[in-house]
């Protein structure tokens, strides 16, 4: 921990607090997260669900864990820094969010979760406060909850905070998956529209009945294990038809208040996976196609020959070379740093960042330095041999069109390859993929909020 410097404390939970500091070799900013708990080996540290979730996942929507250090038996976390989380940005918010940044912001999120999803692994505390935001830029953050899709039931009771908590879980059941994630996702959808949480229940009962107010109450054909549940536990539903939630969020269109139903649908079954919410109407603009790239009707003409192919793969490998990296996450703790200090007994680390991105940095340096290809100049051999193409290209017309093929002998030609089309590039200097919304958040009236559960 020597190696940074305490700046401000910018939260405090359960588990511990966060820190922004400095990384006084680099001069990186930071966010140290300090847990309260003691731990006496490094054992323990490595196998917290937070440490083993966040080591397999390398995406830009998932917050990237850098550091793990212990010292004087205390555990810190090394993040890196987001300016602000979206409660931050809710409770400070005096004008509503446009469609365009809700739409960008969940975006965002739902490829997190599918990429989490596919990994294995749901969070289980999604909120407002463990999404991380800077600039256009939203992360998921604080995994401590996080669990293995495969993992055996049963599982915790409870789990996230109760005004985005899924009734399955409300019900006190066992089984539960990454659905729960989608409900949560439904409620944080909602809340960005309006301003104000979808279910600010006040215990369990009173969340239920507010859950129930809205989407209406679950019957035999809507969610026939809630009631099973409902049942085990000795609860009964209060009996309600809910309201339209386009009369709940008029500045919502149409498409959204669907998605938001989807999601908050009492049976996990009848929710979408993140991947099918990324599908969703609601994110059809976030897939723009350029017309360069969109589907045309293919020409009928003559494939080329397999010499005349193996050509032009040839020049084309010459006129664009690229590099190709197996760019994979190493994920082991053996470094040379880790030995070192299991041998001399100082202050273990563990560091995140991947061996390979140095050789795939290395890479790709050397690709930009190769010669880029420049069309030829008009006195190039390649321009000469094309004019004089060009000039005896009427000639042979003419020299064809008068032979006569006789029935043993047989002039053939070589295929015509297809001409070149211009290749389509991407970049993207900023390395966000995403929609950038216009508006810019502006600062205004306090938002109370009582966080409870």
């Amino acid at each position: 921990m020597e190696r940074y410097k305490l700046i401000k404390e910018v939260g405090d939970g359960t588990f511990g607090s966060v820190w922004r500091a400095i990384n006084k070799q680099s001069g990186e900013v930071v966010a140290i997260k300090k847990m309260k708990k003691k731990y006496y080996s490094w054992e323990e540290c490595v196998n917290l669900r937070e440490v083993k979730s966040l080591r397999k996942m390398n995406h830009p929507n998932i917050v990237k864990l850098k550091e793990v250090i212990r010292e004087n038996d205390v555990l810190y976390f090394v993040f890196e820094y987001m300016e602000c989380n979206l409660y931050q940005l809710i409770k400070d918010r005096e004008k509503l969010f446009s469609e365009a940044e809700v739409r960008n912001w969940c975006f965002q999120v739902f490829q997190g979760l599918s990429y989490m999803h596919q990994r294995g692994y749901f969070h289980r505390d999604l909120k407002p406060e463990n999404l991380l935001v800077t600039k256009h830029q939203i992360k998921i953050a604080d995994f401590g909850l996080a669990r293995e899709i495969d993992s055996e039931p049963p599982y915790t009771e409870y789990v996230s905070t109760r005004w985005y908590r899924a009734p399955e879980v409300l019900l006190q059941s066992y089984l539960y998956s990454s659905k729960v994630d989608m409900w949560a996702m439904g409620a944080i959808m909602a809340e960005l529209f309006t301003l104000r949480p979808l279910f600010p229940g006040t215990s369990e009962a009173d969340e239920i009945y507010k859950i129930c107010n809205i989407i209406g109450s679950p019957t035999k054909d809507s969610w026939a294990d809630g009631l099973n549940l409902a049942r085990a536990i000795n609860y009964q539903f209060p009996q309600s038809v809910g309201v339209h939630l386009s009369a709940l969020i008029p500045s919502a269109s149409r498409d959204a208040t669907n998605l938001i139903e989807m999601l908050c649908s009492w049976d996990p079954c009848k929710r979408p996976t993140a991947g099918e919410a990324l599908q969703h109407p609601f994110f059809q603009s976030c897939f723009y196609v350029p017309p360069t790239l969109r589907s045309r009707a293919p020409a009928s003409r003559t494939p080329p020959s397999a010499g005349t192919k193996a050509t032009l793969e040839q020049q084309c490998a010459r006129r664009n070379p690229v590099v190709l990296s197996n760019s994979k996450v190493s994920h082991s703790f053996q470094s040379p740093k880790f030995n070192a200090s299991l041998s001399t007994g100082a202050p273990r680390k563990l560091d995140m960042v991947s061996q390979d991105a140095s050789r795939n940095d290395k890479s790709f340096k050397s690709a930009t330095k190769q010669q880029i290809y420049k069309p030829p100049g008009k006195k190039s051999p390649t321009a000469i041999n094309k004019a004089r193409a060009a000039r005896g290209f009427s000639d042979a017309a003419d020299k064809f069109s008068s032979m006569t093929i006789s029935s043993h002998r047989k002039i053939g030609s070589q295929a015509k390859p297809p001409p070149m089309k211009a290749g389509v590039y991407w970049t993207a200097d900023s390395g966000d993929m995403f929609l950038r919304p216009t508006h810019q958040f502006q600062p205004g009236r306090t938002y109370t909020r009582k966080v409870v559960g």
